[in-house]
């Protein structure tokens, strides 16, 4: 399965104690996850039209347990009338009540059922990506709202004609799926990360002692041919002492640092030494080319 059918996995089996958070959460799977159709008597029922199994099964447990409900399972899922006092059918395609959410457990609820209904989430090792595809703006405004009370910051795009909230960084999906109770997901989740940023952190150094390794070699190679240069057209004895020794000590050491070359001089010399030397023949080379030229 995919890292996102993991997660609803998961939330499906996550059952809230309190009534009102069993209320808040079949409200958002009741919200997101149901229609309004006409049985073959034509009277009015909702429908669960989620194709996802783990919709289901939670939508019957919570009914079971907020309404203690105990008749036929496919009945149940098949037809539950929601109607007011009045006898009137509630419309599901806008926000639920807000009296619902007012609590922070019953937002955590909340947003379990519409995951489950309408989120999804995004391989972490491909990306971090999670997003709620509404159908319409009110839904995502509320689902929006209630991320954000808990500080997440969540955007909304149009796209196509449903609006869709998400969240691209990983830091707030780690934060999402804690406040959801998909404790493991979210574990799974820091793993992955952990060990992303580990492998960046190493390509970042192998990348950056290759470019070093490719630099050094190329100045190496610079300075030896101005040596090599000297030699033919000035001489090495013809240099003054420390510029004699520090020239035949390149030759003899072509792969070494610039700190390493100090410590073969002597005396040795640091690394500001070797390389000031190192341009002392380098300018050399240039003014006898010069010369030889002219």
């Amino acid at each position: 399965m995919s890292f996102s059918s993991n997660v609803k996995e998961e939330l499906e089996k996550v059952v809230p104690g309190p009534r009102h958070c069993q209320l808040a959460e079949l409200a958002a799977i009741i919200c997101f996850g149901c229609k309004i159709g006409k049985n073959g008597n034509k009277t009015e029922e909702t429908v669960i039209y989620s194709e996802n199994p783990f919709v289901t099964r939670k939508y019957f447990t919570l009914l079971k347990k907020a309404f203690n409900i105990k008749v036929n399972v496919n009945k149940v899922l098949q037809s539950v009338k929601i109607i007011d006092e009045s006898g009137c059918m509630h419309p599901l395609s806008g926000e639920i009540n807000p009296l619902l959410i007012k609590n922070s457990c019953c937002r955590r609820a909340f947003l379990r059922g519409a995951f489950l209904c309408i989120g999804s989430m995004s391989d972490p090792n491909k990306g971090y990506h999670l997003e709620f595809v509404c159908e319409n703006e009110a839904q995502a405004a509320q689902i929006q709202k209630v991320i954000c009370s808990f500080e997440i910051d969540a955007k909304i795009v149009k796209r196509k004609k449903y609006h869709v909230v998400y969240l691209k960084e990983s830091e707030s999906l780690v934060d999402l799926l804690n406040i959801m109770n998909a404790h493991v997901s979210l574990m799974e989740l820091e793993s992955l990360r952990v060990e992303k940023e580990v492998r960046n952190f190493v390509n970042r150094q192998v990348n950056c002692e290759a470019a070093n390794i490719t630099k050094t070699v190329k100045a190496a190679g610079g300075q030896i041919e101005d040596i090599l240069f000297l030699q033919k057209h000035y001489g090495l004895s013809n240099l003054p002492e420390p510029l004699r020794q520090m020239a035949e000590v390149r030759l003899e050491h072509p792969e070494s640092s610039l700190a390493e070359l100090g410590s073969y001089l002597n005396p040795p010399v640091g690394k500001s030494g070797v390389n000031h030397r190192l341009r002392k023949l380098g300018e050399l080379a240039r003014h006898v080319g010069g010369t030889d030229q002219s």
